[in-house]
């Protein structure tokens, strides 16, 4: 199953990479694939000083972390995505969180579901009935069953 990730949880893994996240990212080759927008990457590394603050560890570690974690990443180009379906995702999200846009946009080209941990975003788009976000608890228990076939 292929599943695209959001920067929040890419935090969350660099924050405890022993963690269903950290876990999720490291141990699921085989099982699940991760899709990234390719602008993803820059995001996290912006908030480099940001987790160093929270974590204590130095920037090269946080950095060697961070690489490991989306090493085996697929990279989705965000300007491959339609402009209709830009204008029509924008449409969803500007009441949501429009910074979520692109996100949003990518799962409804791909026709993929968002891994996050933003309640926001899942409870905006529940509310307007669509399932474009997957939690880290569903992600882990599908990897679970997906073992298990």
């Amino acid at each position: 199953m292929k599943v695209i990730v959001d920067a929040n949880i890419i935090f969350s893994g660099i924050l405890n990479t022993q963690g269903k996240i950290g876990d999720l990212l490291l141990n699921s080759q085989g099982i699940l694939d991760f899709i990234a927008a390719d602008y993803m990457f820059s995001e996290v590394k912006s908030y480099y000083t940001k987790i160093q603050k929270i974590t204590g560890n130095d920037l090269n570690n946080i950095e060697r972390i961070h690489i490991h974690l989306i090493k085996n990443m697929d990279t989705f180009y965000i300007d491959q995505i339609p402009k209709d379906i830009w204008i029509d995702s924008y449409k969803v999200m500007k009441n949501i969180d429009p910074k979520d846009t692109p996100y949003f946009a990518l799962s409804s080209h791909l026709n993929l579901k968002i891994w996050s941990g933003d309640k926001q975003l899942k409870k905006g788009l529940s509310d307007k009935k669509l399932d474009h976000v997957i939690t880290t608890d569903e992600l882990y228990e599908l990897r679970k069953e997906l073992k298990n076939k």
